[in-house]
């Protein structure tokens, strides 16, 4: 499973995740948020406080074009 980690948080997706829109889930201790890159949105939350969160988004949008690249990389193949 392709793990990228970004500011101490692990973005990975799973080769389950192959007929879903591109997406990350991002992890960080007992804590995770499953992301939609296009458009930025959170599909879950488990854990994350809001404020964590909006560093979540932020980070996510960031590094959009290396998360988007991570995954066309792995799925397309």
């Amino acid at each position: 499973m392709p793990t990228i980690q970004i500011g101490g948080y692990k973005f990975r997706f799973y080769s389950s995740d192959l007929n879903e829109p591109p997406h990350v889930h991002v992890i960080r201790a007992e804590q995770v948020a499953k992301i939609w890159l296009q458009p930025l949105a959170v599909e879950y939350n488990r854990g994350y406080n809001k404020v964590e969160l909006n560093r979540v988004l932020k980070l996510t949008a960031k590094n959009e074009t290396k998360l988007l690249e991570a995954w066309h990389a792995y799925f397309d193949r």
